[in-house]
């Protein structure tokens, strides 16, 4: 039943920085540092458990530290693991995915982790799965650096290396993700991935008569079609070929569904020098990773990420254990609140800085940042215009409080 919106008020927009003309009239050449925020930013909780380990708010959000850039409102985040909560559409996902492995493949054949630390090293981040050194994903404006050598994970492959050296060869990781990232209906800081891994011994491959990568690419493709078809029906799939520093050959797997063209994971054949580097040498594998949100808002019907982290029974109360795909009622859908603001940038600007300082202040009430107009004036000097949107899954926002915020 949907509930009838507040009387408070709600509309709100409000342009801080305002143009004449063709100029417009800046509020300052302002530098855009989410630390700035912690000050103003309480930390919601001093320590979290993960995996039987204890993760105190001082080790991960160093403020002493300059290559530390992980704020209150991500830590925050830490040790939620909705992922692991069964009426969760997270972990209702998760689990019809394990149960579809358990079917598929013998029992217990596939060991699952869902419950190891995001706090790795750079090393098993992005060196042991072979991300260049100049690739982008490892700047501090892509993630999050808890020190020089320690990020929060950026993907489940964290963990890849580490399983191998272990002596495992088939197994699924499940756990939080971490990236700094934009702000709207699809993206959040925070958000959770599945790894999927499976090693072939020369024996499996010469008695198939294949060589090994054509038996990791066979097998793969039928273990990947048969869980799209376990998720979203008989549909129509097709395979892309693309590019991943870790695999080769590697592939995108899309499925027509709801009229268009669904992109469902990234897969491919692992490359030897992984293998060869964590104890594997003579074998074949291959790799699979999915987004669990990306998926459970298609599944699900959900239209905005945030809904994925609110604790308001109209939304928790809809989902139960084990029924895949019920579909998202809306409640009361508040209006926004929009506002404006304009700043001279240096070189040093970057988009994502911005969408940090408004997560760390604003939480989880700010809804979008868009750039909506750009300007450079006569001496070559820039300023930008963002339009915040603001707006609360749960109730009416006030415009006295969103100025505050503002």
């Amino acid at each position: 039943m949907a509930l009838a919106l507040s009387s408070a008020p709600t509309f709100c927009h409000r342009v801080l920085a305002l143009r004449s003309g063709h100029a417009r009239r800046g509020i300052g050449q302002v530098a855009i540092d989410s630390r700035s925020s912690r000050k103003r930013s309480a930390p919601i909780v001093a320590a979290v458990q993960i995996g039987g380990v204890t993760l105190t708010r001082e080790e991960v959000v160093r403020q002493d530290d300059p290559t530390n850039n992980v704020p209150d409102s991500v830590f925050s985040k830490i040790g939620l693991q909705l992922h692991r909560r069964p009426d969760h559409p997270l972990g209702i996902l998760k689990n019809e995915i394990y149960s579809f492995f358990d079917e598929k493949f013998p029992a217990g054949l596939f060991r699952k982790f869902d419950d190891l630390s995001p706090v790795v090293s750079v090393k098993s981040n992005f060196d042991d799965v072979l991300v260049p050194p100049d690739h982008i994903s490892r700047s501090y404006n892509d993630t999050y650096y808890v020190d020089g050598n320690t990020v929060l994970r950026c993907h489940t492959s964290a963990h890849q290396a580490q399983m191998l050296r272990d002596g495992l060869t088939h197994f699924l990781v499940t756990g939080d993700v971490y990236r700094r990232d934009a702000i709207d209906a699809t993206h959040y800081p925070v958000f959770h991935q599945m790894e999927g891994f499976r090693v072939f011994s020369e024996s499996e491959w010469k008695d198939t008569g294949l060589d090994g990568t054509d038996l990791a690419v066979k097998d793969l493709k039928e273990t990947l079609e048969g869980l799209a078809k376990r998720l979203f029906g008989n549909v129509e799939m097709r395979w892309i070929d693309t590019y991943f520093p870790f695999t080769n050959p590697s592939f995108e797997l899309e499925i027509f569904f709801k009229e268009k063209w669904l992109e469902v994971l990234g897969c491919g054949v692992t490359e030897q020098e992984i293998l060869k580097s964590n104890g594997q040498s003579g074998k074949v594998a291959w790799a699979f990773g999915l987004g669990l949100e990306r998926l459970a808002m298609v599944l699900f019907d959900i239209p905005d990420i945030r809904l994925f982290w609110t604790s308001d029974p109209r939304f928790t109360a809809q989902f139960k254990a084990g029924q895949l795909g019920t579909k998202f009622k809306p409640f009361s859908k508040y209006p926004p609140c929009y506002k404006d603001i304009s700043f001279w940038i240096t070189d040093a600007f970057t988009e994502n800085n911005l969408c940090e300082l408004v997560r760390d202040v604003a939480g989880d009430i700010a809804e979008e940042v868009s750039l909506i107009d750009q300007f450079t004036n006569k001496k070559g000097i820039s300023s930008h215009c963002y339009r915040i949107t603001y707006r609360s899954m749960e109730r009416s926002l006030t415009d006295e409080e969103v100025n505050a915020i503002q």
